[in-house]
C-alpha cells in the first residue's frame, strides 16, 4: 500500500513540475523533449508494472486480447455438446432405421446364402462394437489428478485449479478441471478424451469409419438407382411411383450421402489420431514437442519424446494389449479393461522395454 501511494505521489510531483509555468524553458526545446520523454518512459513502466513478467511475450498478448473469445467458444462448446450427441444419436438411429427397412431386404431377397450370412454377421457386429465405445466414450471418466495432498509426482502447479499437475496432465476449459493424459475435449462425446477414455474414443471412430464405408459401398447401387428415379421425377409425363418407393428413393439418397460424408471426415481425423498414437503423442503434445523440437534445433540439439515406447509398444500400452489373447477379446470384442497405466506415472520407455509387453 505504502510503494502504491509512493507510486501516485511521485507521478503527480512529475506531472506539476512539468505542467509549472517557467520563463527560462521557452527557449529550451531540447529540455522540454527530454521530460516528455521521461514522463512517458514513466507512464509506461506504470503500465508494464501492473501485468509485465519474463514470460511476456507475444502469444500472452494474444491469449488477453481473445480471451473473450474463449470464454464465448468455451460456454457455448459447454452447452451445446448435448446437442451434439443428440445429434449423433438421432442420425445413427435414422441410418439403422434406413438400413432396417429398405437396404437388409433386398440383401435377404437376392444375395446368396453366404453372402447373407457374412452382411448380417459383419454389419452387425459393427453396430454392437460403435454403441458400445461411444457410450463408453461418453459416460467413462477421463481421469483427474487427485484433489487431496498425496505422494504423487507433479511436474507443475495448475494456475486455475491450484492443484499439482502430474506429468501429460493438462486443463481443460470447457470442462473447467485438469484432465490426465489430455488429447482435446470432444464436443460430440460432450466429454473429454483422456487416460481412462481414449481407447472408447479411438475404437468409436474407427468403428464408425468402418461402418459407414460398409454402408456406403453396400448401397453404392441403390444409390445410382435412387438417384436416376428421382431424376426421372422431373420428365413430361413423370413416371408413377407409389409413396413407398418415394420414399425408399429419398432414403437410399439420404443413407449414402450421411455415410460417405462421414466415412470421409472421420476417417481422415482416425488416421491423424492413429498416426499421434503411432508416435506415443497426444493431441496437445503434438502442439507442445513441436515447438520443443524447433526450440531445441536452434540449440543444436535434438528433441525426443519421453513418453514413445516404440510405435507397437504404443498401441499395445493404448489398448491394453498385455497378451496374443487380448488382439482378439480386448481389440476386437467389446471390453471394458482399465488402461495400462494409471495416469498418474508414467515409466519410461527402457522400463517398459525390459517387460514382458515387448514380447507380445
Amino acid at each position: 500500500m505504502r510503494s502504491c501511494r509512493w507510486q501516485v505521489s511521485r507521478m503527480m510531483r512529475l506531472c506539476l513540475r512539468w505542467c509549472r509555468p517557467c520563463p527560462k524553458l521557452a527557449g529550451r526545446r531540447g529540455q522540454t523533449h527530454r521530460r516528455l520523454q521521461e514522463l512517458w518512459s514513466y507512464w509506461k513502466l506504470l503500465l508494464k508494472s501492473l501485468y509485465f513478467n519474463s514470460l511476456t511475450n507475444s502469444d500472452t498478448y494474444l491469449d488477453c486480447v481473445f480471451e473473450p473469445v474463449y470464454w464465448i467458444v468455451d460456454n457455448v462448446t459447454r452447452w451445446f455438446g448435448v446437442v451434439f450427441v443428440g445429434l449423433v444419436i438421432v442420425l445413427t438411429s435414422s441410418v439403422l432405421v434406413i438400413v432396417y427397412l429398405y437396404l437388409l431386404p433386398v440383401i435377404l431377397n437376392t444375395y446368396p446364402l453366404t453372402g447373407i450370412i457374412w452382411h448380417l454377421t459383419y454389419g452387425h457386429w459393427l453396430l454392437v462394437m460403435v454403441v458400445f465405445h461411444y457410450y463408453k466414450a461418453t459416460t467413462t471418466s477421463p481421469g483427474h489428478p487427485p484433489q487431496v495432498k498425496s505422494d504423487t509426482p507433479s511436474v507443475s502447479m495448475c494456475k486455475k485449479c491450484i492443484t499439482p499437475k502430474p506429468a501429460r496432465t493438462h486443463h481443460c476449459s470447457i470442462c473447467n478441471t485438469c484432465i490426465l493424459k489430455m488429447d482435446h475435449h470432444c464436443p460430440w462425446l460432450n466429454n473429454c478424451v483422456g487416460h481412462f477414455n481414449h481407447r472408447y474414443f479411438f475404437s468409436f471412430c474407427v468403428y464408425m469409419t468402418m461402418g459407414c464405408m460398409y454402408c456406403s459401398v453396400t448401397c453404392k447401387d441403390m444409390f445410382i438407382d435412387a438417384y436416376n428415379a428421382v431424376e426421372s421425377y422431373y420428365q413430361t409425363p413423370p413416371p408413377l411411383f407409389t409413396f413407398r418407393e418415394r420414399t425408399s428413393h429419398k432414403s437410399i439418397i439420404f443413407l449414402w450421402v450421411l455415410t460417405s460424408s462421414v466415412a470421409i471426415a472421420l476417417g481422415g481425423l482416425t488416421l491423424w489420431h492413429a498416426i499421434l498414437i503411432t508416435r506415443g503423442e497426444t493431441s496437445v503434445e503434438r502442439h507442445i514437442n513441436k515447438k520443443e523440437i524447433r526450440r531445441l534445433k536452434d540449440k543444436g540439439r535434438v528433441f525426443r519424446n519421453p513418453y514413445h515406447y516404440g510405435k507397437i509398444n504404443n498401441w499395445k500400452v493404448l489398448l491394453g494389449v498385455e497378451e496374443t489373447s487380448h488382439w482378439l477379446t480386448r481389440v476386437f470384442l467389446p471390453s471394458g479393461h482399465t488402461p495400462y497405466e494409471d495416469g498418474l506415472v508414467w515409466e519410461c520407455p527402457q522400463a517398459l522395454n525390459r517387460r514382458d509387453l515387448m514380447a507380445i
